[in-house]
């Protein structure tokens, strides 16, 4: 048994290739969006839950572009794979169009509609006044964010293509870079130090949208001046031209994610508004105990990445079936063993993280609470993340689409909704029983991976 579960050192070479660089990236790009949580939680637990709420709400257009490039980037691991240039740089175009499209309606629809949604998390029990604050706050802080949507957008499809393509260095430096700046400029316009004007929320906005902007210009230029590495580049702009045929093929394996990505987000939007209802003190709770469960998660979550990026290598580039299954059994159980390390870590700071924060001892409590249960589910979390991306190195979106935000709307969602409805039940216990409903689908992928069927190669 142990034999079968432990790799050797070539797989995990090419594993850690891949992987380092976006642990690192993701890492120090979590670590600071820490930092700043604290920055703006040092303003007061107003302030927090108004930005809270719509860095919720803009998760959901993150990974609508995330699942967008996604569904393209199946094509574009199998084109690396056998050497396709062209291939890339259709996959490249797509990614771009779809990109610029959902930048554009994602504009639109938190212009026109942003304040009903801030509104939805603010049913729970508190005072009008600090409901009424946290809504001011959430709205200015949103119409500054709007201006870094399409760099958000683009940068994800250079960005991507290059992880894809196993340039997965330059992604990480401009995403080090980017997140250096966006702290420097939190440090200054939060506070207005260096005779800089104090301004809040909205400089923590500001700050994000130049970083993005300065995380575009760093991918983008790179991947322009070294064509010779980046073969898929050139021509890239001459027209937008991408053969029907593969066009039909990104959207049949492609638009599921992009579907499963919009739907998952949304989801856990609506699974966080269910848990508000228990509350004001809840979203500054849920707050705390997502920071850091992101930074502790990035490890596993950015493992679960590159393992996609493995298997889809391999199904692009050799035909031995066993092999892959046995890669792919290992780096599954490597990425396990990981969560499970930073659950025990996550665990152990519980009590003292959310002292940080100039909050309520009822917030820190309830943060306190919120992050065991988190702790407790990580290695199981890392098991699903490993296996969503192996089932998508295939092309099984739709098994995908129906193993993740199918099983979020259809199974975890009306209990939430039913418990948080119709029940008194606080928020602890909900907490558990929805996050608990995850170990049904842990089952479920192990017997999808057993079956196999997502072993094929779509560029042949």
């Amino acid at each position: 048994m142990f034999s079968k579960l432990k790799g050797d050192r070539t797989l995990y070479r090419r594993f850690l290739l891949i992987a380092i660089p976006i642990i690192i990236q993701n890492g120090i790009t979590n670590f600071v969006s820490l930092l700043d949580n604290i920055m703006v939680g040092q303003v007061g637990s107003i302030q927090m839950s108004g930005v809270s709420i719509v860095n919720g709400l803009l998760f959901v257009f993150n990974l609508c572009v995330f699942g967008a490039s996604s569904g393209a980037g199946i094509f574009t691991a199998q084109f690396f794979g056998s050497g396709d240039d062209t291939g890339i740089r259709y996959t490249f175009r797509f990614k771009l169009l779809i990109c610029t499209a959902l930048s554009l309606i994602g504009m639109g629809i938190f212009l026109g509609g942003g304040e009903a949604l801030i509104r939805l998390y603010l049913q729970g029990e508190g005072d009008a006044a600090d409901a009424a604050r946290v809504m001011d706050y959430g709205l200015s802080y949103l119409h500054v964010m709007l201006w870094g949507l399409i760099p958000f957008a683009l940068c994800n499809a250079y960005a991507s293509t290059l992880r894809e393509t196993g340039q997965t260095t330059v992604p990480m430096a401009a995403g080090i870079t980017a997140t250096l700046v966006n702290l420097m400029l939190n440090y200054v316009l939060i506070f207005g130090h260096f005779g800089a004007p104090k301004l809040g929320v909205v400089g923590a906005a500001v700050a994000t949208v130049i970083s993005r902007y300065a995380e575009l210009a760093i991918v983008a230029g790179w991947t322009h001046l070294h064509p010779k590495v980046c073969g898929f580049i050139r021509g890239a702009y001459r027209s937008l031209y991408i053969p029907g045929g593969l066009l039909r093929q990104i959207i049949i394996k492609g638009m599921p994610l992009l579907a499963n990505e919009a739907l998952w987000s949304g989801g856990m939007a609506f699974l966080n508004q269910c848990y508000s209802t228990c509350g004001l003190d809840v979203v500054p709770a849920m707050n705390i105990s997502s920071t850091i469960f992101n930074l502790a998660s990035v490890v596993f979550l950015s493992g679960g990445n590159a393992v996609g990026i493995v298997m889809g290598q391999m199904l692009g580039a050799e035909h031995d079936v066993k092999h892959i299954r046995s890669s792919n059994r290992k780096l599954i159980t490597a990425n396990v063993i990981v969560g499970g390390s930073f659950g025990f870590l996550l665990a152990a700071i519980s009590g003292v993280f959310p002292l940080i924060y100039n909050t309520t001892d009822s917030v820190r409590q309830t943060a306190t609470a919120l992050i065991c249960v988190s702790a407790v589910m990580m290695p199981f979390n890392s098991y699903l993340n490993a296996t969503y991306f192996t089932l998508r190195s295939g092309g099984k979106t739709v098994v995908t689409f129906l193993f993740d935000s199918c099983f979020v709307w259809c199974c975890v969602i009306p209990v939430a909704f039913v418990l948080s409805r119709f029940t008194d039940l606080p928020i602890l216990p909900l907490y558990v029983i929805c996050n608990s409903l995850d170990l049904i689908k842990c089952v479920v992928g192990t017997f999808m991976l057993k079956k196999g069927s997502w072993i094929q190669n779509l560029t042949t």
